[in-house]
C-alpha cells in the first residue's frame, strides 16, 4: 500500500483506520477460565517436554523432546508477553509470580521489557527511536549520510546471524546485560535475570552435565528465542510494508500499514501463540491473543493486510529487504540502495552542471546587455 493521494483521501484513510481501531476494541476483553487454560496447560506441556529431554537416554528422542521444548518455550513467550500488556490476567498475583519467573529464567526482566515494548508499541513505522525495543530502520539518505562504524553497527543489528543467534546477541546482550550495565537501579532485575539463567544452566551442568544442561535448557532456549526474534523482524520488515511520513502517522494507521499479517498453519499459529495477527495486535494490544482470530474474522477492514509466510522465499524477501526508500515508497536491499544512491546522485551532479550552465549563460548575457552600445553617425 502506498502513502500517495490527496489530502482528502489520505483523511479518509485516517478515519478509516481510527474507525478500525474502534471495531476491534469489542475483543479486548478476555475470558478468564480460557486465559488460565492456556497458562496452565502451556506450563505442564513445557515441562512435560524438558523433562523428556532431561530424562530420555537415547538421544534422538531426547533432541526431538528438546526441540518440542524449545517449540513450546516461545508460545510461553507470548503468554508473558499478553500479561506484560494486561490482556490477560491482569492483576493475578500467581499469575504474575509465575511469568515473572518465566520472564527471568528467558532473559526477559519484566522493567526491559514493559519499557522497550511500549515504546515500540507507542511509535510503531516510525522511523526515528526504531531500535528501541525493535530492529533499527534506516533511509537510503540516512545510509548515505551515515559514518562507517554507523552502517557496521546497523548491518549487523539486522544480520540474519544476529536473529539466528538471538539467545546471545538479543536476549543475553541488549535485552539483559547491556541494560542492567546501564541502568543498574532502574533496571535490576535484568542482572537478576542473568542470574536466574545463568544459575540454572550452571546447576544443571554442575549436577548432571553438559547434556543435561544442553538439552534442557540451552537448545530449546535457542530454538525459542531465534524462533522469537524472527518473527518480530519479519512483521515489521517485509515486502509491501509502508512507513508513513511523520506529519500523516497515527497509531491505527501505522498497526495497518507497517505491521504484517504472518499467515500460518494451525500447528504453528497454536506455538506461536497468534502473534502473526500481528497488524490486529497493534490496533489493541489489549486483545487477548487468542482472540485476534476471532477480530479479524468478524471486522472486514482488517482482513485485506500485506501478508506474510515462513515459506524460504518469503525469508529470503525479509532478510533482503534493508533500508526504507521515501522516493519509491518501499523498503530495499542493500544492493537496490546502492544503485539508486548512484543514479540519484548522477542526477544531482547533471542538474548541477545544467544549473551551472544556465547561471553561466545568464551572466554572460546580463553582461552583454548591460556594454554601452556605439552611435550610429558621424
Amino acid at each position: 500500500m502506498k502513502g500517495t493521494g490527496s489530502m482528502r483521501d489520505k483523511k479518509a484513510e485516517q478515519q478509516a483506520a481510527e474507525r478500525t481501531a474502534i471495531a476491534v476494541r469489542a475483543f479486548a476483553e478476555e475470558n478468564r477460565v480460557t486465559s488460565w487454560h492456556h497458562l496452565w496447560s502451556t506450563m505442564a506441556a513445557i515441562f512435560a517436554a524438558l523433562t523428556l529431554a532431561a530424562l530420555v537416554p537415547w538421544w534422538p528422542l531426547r533432541l526431538a523432546a528438546s526441540v518440542a521444548g524449545g517449540l513450546l518455550m516461545a508460545r510461553g513467550f507470548i503468554l508473558f508477553h499478553d500479561f506484560m500488556h494486561g490482556s490477560i490476567l491482569k492483576h493475578s498475583i500467581i499469575a504474575k509470580a509465575v511469568l515473572y519467573a518465566y520472564g527471568l529464567l528467558l532473559l526477559t526482566a519484566p522493567s526491559t521489557w514493559r519499557a522497550s515494548h511500549n515504546y515500540h508499541h507507542a511509535n510503531v513505522g516510525k522511523i526515528i527511536g526504531s531500535q528501541i525495543g525493535s530492529f533499527p530502520i534506516m533511509t537510503i539518505e540516512m545510509w548515505r549520510k551515515a559514518s562507517p562504524m554507523k552502517r557496521a553497527y546497523y548491518r549487523v543489528a539486522r544480520h540474519p546471524i544476529t536473529i539466528l543467534f538471538s539467545y546471545l546477541t538479543i536476549f543475553f546482550y541488549s535485552n539483559t546485560l547491556e541494560t542492567f550495565l546501564k541502568h543498574p537501579r532502574k533496571h535490576w532485575d535484568a542482572g537478576l535475570a542473568i542470574v536466574v539463567h545463568g544459575g540454572v544452566v550452571a546447576a544443571l551442568w554442575s549436577l548432571w552435565g553438559f547434556a543435561m544442561a544442553l538439552y534442557v535448557l540451552v537448545l530449546p532456549f535457542a530454538i525459542a528465542a531465534a524462533l522469537g526474534a524472527y518473527l518480530f523482524y519479519a512483521q515489521h520488515n517485509f515486502k509491501g510494508m509502508y512507513i508513513l511520513p511523520l506529519d500523516e502517522w497515527s497509531n491505527p494507521l501505522a498497526s495497518l500499514k507497517s505491521c504484517s499479517y504472518m499467515k500460518l498453519g494451525r500447528i504453528m499459529r497454536w506455538i506461536t501463540g497468534n502473534i502473526g495477527y500481528h497488524h490486529i495486535h497493534h490496533l489493541n494490544l489489549a486483545i487477548p491473543f487468542y482472540r485476534l482470530p476471532e477480530a479479524m474474522n468478524a471486522v472486514p477492514e482488517t482482513q485485506h493486510p500485506v501478508v506474510t509466510t515462513l515459506s524460504p522465499q518469503d525469508i529470503r524477501d525479509c532478510f533482503r529487504l534493508k533500508l526504507w526508500d521515501e522516493r519509491e515508497e518501499r523498503m530495499v536491499s542493500y544492493k537496490e540502495a546502492g544503485a539508486l544512491l548512484r543514479l540519484r546522485g548522477a542526477e544531482r551532479e547533471s542538474a548541477l552542471r545544467d544549473s551551472i550552465t544556465v547561471a553561466a549563460a545568464a551572466s554572460l548575457l546580463f553582461k552583454r546587455e548591460s556594454e554601452p552600445r556605439g552611435s550610429n553617425g558621424a
